[in-house]
């Protein structure tokens, strides 16, 4: 029987060739403003899939721009209470429902402190896409699964698009057209054998790098909340100050490396691991002569990422069945979350 989760994954193609035409007009409207009335910096909250997403955001953001970008805790303002000075910032919400009481309450007071507030939300006529002064819509549709998947895509999507047109990156925008035909193609992809290896593991490491980080700790959230394995997420280079001491003989580590400038030491990384006796899967594209997993190429190395997801997406259902689980009714969660 088909998930939910699986259906909603496969669905995202679709629902990004809508939402990148629907949002191509209020997108460039808004980037107009925020080119005329430049941030000084900006700041972002949110939380699980979504606070990944604002960090993908964030990379596109630093990495086009120069422009920094800090995600808040969100307790500083409803545990702390703090009083925000944000003259001149511009505060990003992400969320795919826009209910959670602990996110609305931020983005009223970083408004209150000065901030123009920026929401991107699936959900239509939200509490937190009211309480903002411009709202991006995700347009991914109802999402039933509690894991989810097409509003995280979607994100990434509005995410790249906006940083796009905002720094005038045609290459960017130009290879967002192609990606909704290469993510179906990524859903197809064959990662059986990732299924095979992570079927008898009961922890694992998560690695990947620059804009790929975003999508190795979404991916080991999913570990998480459909299979129950203690997945972690680390950049290659940050894992070499502790959890490196992790990785002996057996360990389970999986590895993203598309091509980009993040390629080479991701490989090099894997052979190290490999050379413990670690047990390494290597996500890389047809160039790679030592790969385990395949991998489908976006037109940009910043989409490369979406590509990856993608694919462990349809993957990690098939282990979730493996497993005897069901990723739709994850146990102790619920689709809407309500933190204060």
């Amino acid at each position: 029987m088909t998930t939910r989760m699986l259906e909603e994954a496969i669905s995202a193609p679709a629902r990004i060739v809508e939402q990148l035409e629907l949002n191509r007009e209020p997108l460039e409207a808004l980037a107009a403003e925020l080119r005329q009335d430049a941030p000084r910096g900006v700041v972002t909250v949110a939380r699980g899939s979504s606070d990944h997403a604002a960090g993908y955001f964030a990379y596109l953001c630093m990495a086009r721009m120069g422009l920094p970008v800090a995600s808040l805790p969100l307790s500083l303002t409803t545990l702390a209470h703090t009083s925000w000075r944000l003259e001149g910032q511009l505060a990003l919400a992400v969320s795919q429902s826009g209910q959670s009481p602990d996110l609305i309450d931020t983005q009223r007071a970083l408004k209150h402190g000065g901030a123009r507030t920026l929401a991107m939300v699936n959900a239509p006529k939200s509490p937190l896409a009211q309480v903002s002064d411009r709202e991006i819509a995700l347009r991914a549709g109802e999402e039933r699964s509690v894991a989810a998947t097409k509003s995280y895509l979607a994100t990434l999507s509005a995410s790249a698009q906006l940083v796009a047109v905002w720094s005038h990156d045609s290459a960017l925008a130009q290879a967002l057209n192609a990606l909704p035909e290469q993510l179906e193609r990524a859903a197809r992809l064959d990662w059986s054998h990732a299924v095979a290896t992570l079927s008898c593991v009961d922890r694992l490491l998560v690695v990947g790098r620059g804009a790929g980080l975003a999508v190795a700790q979404e991916a080991a959230l999913k570990f998480k909340e459909t299979c129950m394995i203690q997945a972690e997420a680390f950049s290659a280079a940050e894992i070499k100050h502790g959890p490196m001491a992790l990785v002996d003989r057996d360990y389970p580590v999986l590895i993203f490396a598309p091509p980009g400038a993040e390629q080479a030491g991701m490989i090099e990384l894997a052979e190290e691991f490999r050379a413990r006796g670690a047990h390494v899967l290597l996500a890389a594209d047809s160039n790679i002569a030592n790969r385990d997993l395949p991998l489908v190429t976006a037109d940009h190395a910043l989409l490369n990422p979406l590509c990856v997801i993608q694919t462990f997406y349809v993957m990690v259902d098939a282990l979730a069945a493996a497993l005897g689980l069901d990723p739709d009714t994850p146990r102790h969660l619920n689709k809407v979350t309500r933190t204060r």
